[in-house]
């Protein structure tokens, strides 16, 4: 072989990226210590950005196109090379293709609970996870920030890489749209939609990425937190808690009424309709006294007197106020009350001649 096909063979004349791989993101081009020849070919094909790089300095952008490498064609990197007049001569410089397609069903996750501060249950540990679609928007700052000099960066090695920025950007996000732990779970997909806009303004300034989609699949809270939210459940299902002790009653009279549940439930039923033939045969509500003896009046009056004493919270909630209300109107005299310890009970009679003067 002559000098001068030794010397042909060490430049590079056509430089193309042909992988079709589907998980490259970036690729440096294999100089093997070759030259590129000055007027050589540059061939950029559809979703590829061509990037050059000088002494850890980024050069020349070239879009999809093909390109004849002269001075005219590399501004930046003349003059990066300091050739005031242009150069004939071949150069030496990293050229790195940067895949711009979509890449979809990333998934994201957070190895341990984020700390989220919510206005009903204060601070709550959650565990969430999903998927991502991006693209790369800024070959210089991807390369710069995420790939490095990796000569083959894959997205394997991106999604490791990135799994706790994400997750950490997510947090933020979360935080800062002020959404109610309680009802992530029921919007998922407004979740993922309303995070976008808040996402994608640190991706494409940290790491020149844009995130096209956002799916967050699931927020998980620790048991005793669902336990919580299916006890409140429970309470609301219920409703009125009258027709609640009702049907329960009526359950056990159904079943037998057998065993300590039964018993309760009995003495329950013969309570009520203890009170209620009181009120028909005239005995007050408060213990006044029944027709049929001293033993029936005795009894009666115990079963009124202590089904009509009432917690100042019950006095509020009757009435549409404060349980402080309540209170201040006790001290001043106005409602009469017995005060045990440092409570007080106050008899309904007493809460009927308050609303009657």
């Amino acid at each position: 072989m002559g000098i001068f096909d030794f010397i042909k063979g060490e430049l590079l004349e056509i430089i193309e990226w042909t992988d079709d791989s589907r998980d490259v993101l970036s690729f440096r081009y294999p100089d093997e210590d070759h030259a590129i020849k000055n007027g050589a070919q540059l061939i950029v094909r559809e979703s590829q950005i061509a990037q050059f790089l000088y002494l850890g300095q980024f050069g020349d952008t070239f879009t999809p196109g093909k390109y004849s490498l002269t001075t005219d064609n590399i501004p930046i990197l003349t003059t990066l090379k300091g050739w005031k007049y242009g150069f004939e001569s071949p150069f030496k410089a990293d050229l790195y293709y940067v895949n711009t397609r979509q890449f979809t069903g990333n998934k994201w996750g957070t190895s341990n609970p984020i700390m989220m501060r919510d206005e009903d249950l204060g601070l709550v540990r959650a565990r969430s996870f999903g998927t991502y679609d991006f693209h790369i928007i800024n070959p210089k700052l991807f390369l710069g920030e995420v790939a490095g000099s990796d000569h083959n960066f894959r997205l394997d090695e991106f999604s490791e890489t990135m799994r706790s920025r994400v997750v950490s950007v997510f947090s933020d996000a979360l935080a800062s749209s002020g959404l109610p732990i309680l009802d992530v779970a029921t919007r998922y997909t407004e979740l993922g939609d309303a995070l976008l806009p808040l996402i994608n303004p640190v991706m494409q300034g940290k790491y020149g990425l844009e995130f096209t989609s956002f799916i967050v699949e699931n927020v998980s809270v620790p048991p005793e937190v669902e336990a919580a939210f299916d006890k409140k459940s429970s309470m609301k299902a219920i409703g009125d808690m009258n027709e609640y002790v009702k049907f329960q009653m009526a359950e056990g009279m159904a079943q037998g009424g057998g065993g300590a549940g039964g018993m309760a439930t009995e003495m329950a039923v013969g309570l009520a309709i203890a009170q209620q033939m009181m009120n028909q045969q005239g005995g007050g509500l408060f213990g006044g006294a029944a027709p049929g003896g001293a033993a029936a009046a005795g009894v009666g009056g115990t079963i009124g007197m202590l089904a009509d004493i009432l917690t100042p919270a019950q006095v509020a909630q009757s009435l549409g106020v404060t349980e402080p209300d309540v209170l201040s109107i006790i001290e001043t005299g106005e409602l009469k009350a017995k005060k045990i310890g440092t409570a007080y009970r106050i008899q309904r009679s007493a809460l009927e001649a308050y609303l009657a003067g």
